[in-house]
């Protein structure tokens, strides 16, 4: 059976479909004006491998994530270039798309915009007004009324008088209470801006997931995803926003990644520790990036360093490694791995612990007569997390784009090796395998006389 942490709960519980076998899952995506960060990246491949696993488990899943692709940061951006904001939102989306794939990010099954579902957002701020929870404020936004919603809180724990205490009220008082977040934002001169019953303006945050999530998938669905620090105020007001237009439980089960660190400090900007994924992939291959995101369970803080992906880089070649030589060709899977894998899986979706199956599974390989069932098994279990799809050869010997030797010249070299082996000149066979090594090549000498080689990582 599979169990989810619940943050909600804050427990883990047994998975219980609302339409069995129909599973609908909605993750907060990117704010596209810029390029997508290695926090992003971890959103990116934890929630791919939940969907990943839950269509291994049979169930029907419709998957969505969305894009935020009009808000503060997008206009000032814009403005600072000179564009249009369709302009940057677009590339960005291009680049987030590109991003995915070099990540092995399967695309989500809906990616509805920000921008393209004004008339929904209209709809649900004007049903919340309707029934009380939403009202014009002063400066003519329209406000959520948090205190009219008697559970606010329940997601983050946090307490509507404690969170009042610790506000200062603004100094313009255009909201009733400072804890009133805003639905509409009336538009600036200059600014783009959508046609309202309250004039001229565009969304606030927080309603757009909350149109976006129950257009797609129904006022009730099973699944809602993000980064940790979505839970407080994003996922707490998408809550109460859907709870009172609809008068349905929003959401049954919530999933939070946990925050990635660099060099066990807090990414930021200011601190100049903020890495994209582009950069990161200049220097590591995208597979050992998705390796080491899946090395921590997914609700653990992840430390990004250099010696982490460098281990990440030679765990993975250890398991392609075991690959090698092998065909595989259709054989039976070794249930007692499948099984295992699967408790691994089922607990919370446990990446960490399903990937000591695979090294247990790779050990074995080494070992065994019949490697077919265990090459088998370990490519196809592997997939379920979105690793070991490359052709083994390609991946050990590295791309022509790599920089050093290309394969001809790697190839001249060992040939050289051999002659001078084969004439007993073995200081000249270890000056070569010398000078392979400085340039990143590892030479493994095996049965028959053959040598195989492979680029470090």
């Amino acid at each position: 059976m599979l169990k989810i942490y619940n943050t909600l709960t804050r427990n883990k519980e047994v998975f219980q479909p609302r339409q069995h076998p129909k599973v609908g899952m909605y993750v907060c995506g990117m704010t596209v004006y810029d390029y997508c960060h290695i926090g992003h990246a971890r959103v990116m491949v934890v929630f791919d491998t939940v969907a990943r696993y839950l269509r291994h488990l049979g169930y029907e899943l419709t998957y969505v994530r969305n894009v935020t692709d009009i808000d503060d940061k997008i206009i000032q951006r814009a403005n600072e270039r000179g564009e249009a904001f369709t302009a940057l939102t677009e590339r960005f989306i291009e680049a987030m798309h590109e991003d995915e794939r070099a990540l092995s990010v399967l695309p989500p099954d809906i990616e509805p915009r920000a921008t393209q579902s004004i008339p929904d957002i209209v709809n649900m701020i004007q049903n919340l007004i309707a029934k009380g929870y939403a009202y014009v404020g002063s400066n003519g936004d329209v406000f959520y009324a948090v205190g009219q919603f008697a559970s606010y809180g329940q997601l983050s724990g946090k307490n509507i008088e404690d969170l009042q205490a610790g506000e200062r009220v603004n100094v313009d008082q255009a909201k009733r209470d400072p804890l009133d977040f805003v639905l509409w934002k009336m538009a600036k001169p200059g600014e783009p801006s959508w046609e309202s019953p309250w004039g001229l303006g565009r969304p606030g945050w927080h309603i757009e997931c909350s149109a976006m999530s129950t257009c797609c998938l129904g006022n009730h669905f099973d699944i809602h995803g993000g980064g940790m620090d979505l839970q407080f105020p994003h996922h707490e007001n998408e809550i109460a926003q859907s709870e009172a237009s609809t008068g349905e439980t929003f959401v049954n089960y919530w999933m939070h990644n946990g925050f990635v660190r660099v060099n066990e400090e807090k990414m930021s900007k200011s601190l100049g520790n903020f890495f994209t994924v582009r950069e990161v992939l200049k220097q590591y291959r995208p597979e050992i990036i998705r390796f080491f995101i899946l090395s921590s369970h997914y609700r653990s803080p992840l430390n990004y360093s250099d010696e982490q992906l460098n281990d990440a880089g030679l765990a993975l070649t250890r398991l392609y490694t075991a690959l090698r030589g092998v065909e595989c060709s259709e054989s039976p899977l070794l249930e007692d791995y499948v099984k295992r894998f699967e408790e691994a899986m089922n607990d919370d979706f446990n990446t960490a612990v399903a990937l000591a199956v695979l090294f247990d599974l790779a050990r074995e390989l080494n070992k065994a007569e019949n490697k077919l069932p265990y090459a088998v098994t370990l490519k196809t279990l592997a997939g379920l997390l979105g690793l070991l799809q490359d052709d083994v050869e390609k991946f050990l010997k590295g791309s022509a784009s790599q920089q050093g030797l290309d394969e001809e010249a790697i190839e001249q070299l060992i040939s050289e090796r051999a002659a001078a082996k084969a004439n007993k000149q073995w200081a000249q066979a270890d000056a070569i395998r010398d000078q392979l090594k400085a340039q990143g090549i590892v030479l493994e000498d095996v049965a028959g006389g053959q040598t195989l080689w492979r680029r470090e990582n």
